[in-house]
């Protein structure tokens, strides 16, 4: 199970979620195995089309072929996005990874249904 959650800094488990999802300077990915173990984190700068990349966001993260994405809000064209390639968006309840995380495999996370309007979807 790969899941992606946006953060503002580089500090492994410990690092805080990114208020704004299209804004993110980096992505954590969080690896666990079956039994919902810990097997793996990394931390991946954003380098989509408004981190000086070429790409879009989306495309971007698909290419790190997440399971899940963990979020505090989404606009709704990404959500429609993800929602489209049957990668579920769940809304954050805490504020960092390792929190997260946790919640997360105790099953306390509600999907994400609705896009936050007020984000800009160029």
């Amino acid at each position: 199970m790969r899941i992606l959650i946006p953060v503002a800094d580089d500090s492994g488990l410990k690092s805080r979620l990114s208020e704004h999802f299209g804004r993110t300077p980096y992505f954590s990915i969080v690896e666990l195995n079956e039994k919902g173990e810990l097997v793996g984190q990394e931390t991946v700068p954003n380098s989509d089309e408004h981190f000086g990349g070429g790409g879009r966001r989306a495309d971007f993260v698909l290419k790190l072929k997440p399971n899940v994405i963990i979020v505090y809000g989404m606009g709704v064209r990404g959500l429609s996005i993800y929602q489209g390639v049957k990668v579920p968006v769940l809304r954050a309840n805490a504020d960092t990874v390792e929190k997260v995380v946790e919640a997360y495999r105790k099953n306390e996370l509600e999907e994400l249904t609705e896009g936050c309007h007020e984000a800009r979807n160029p």
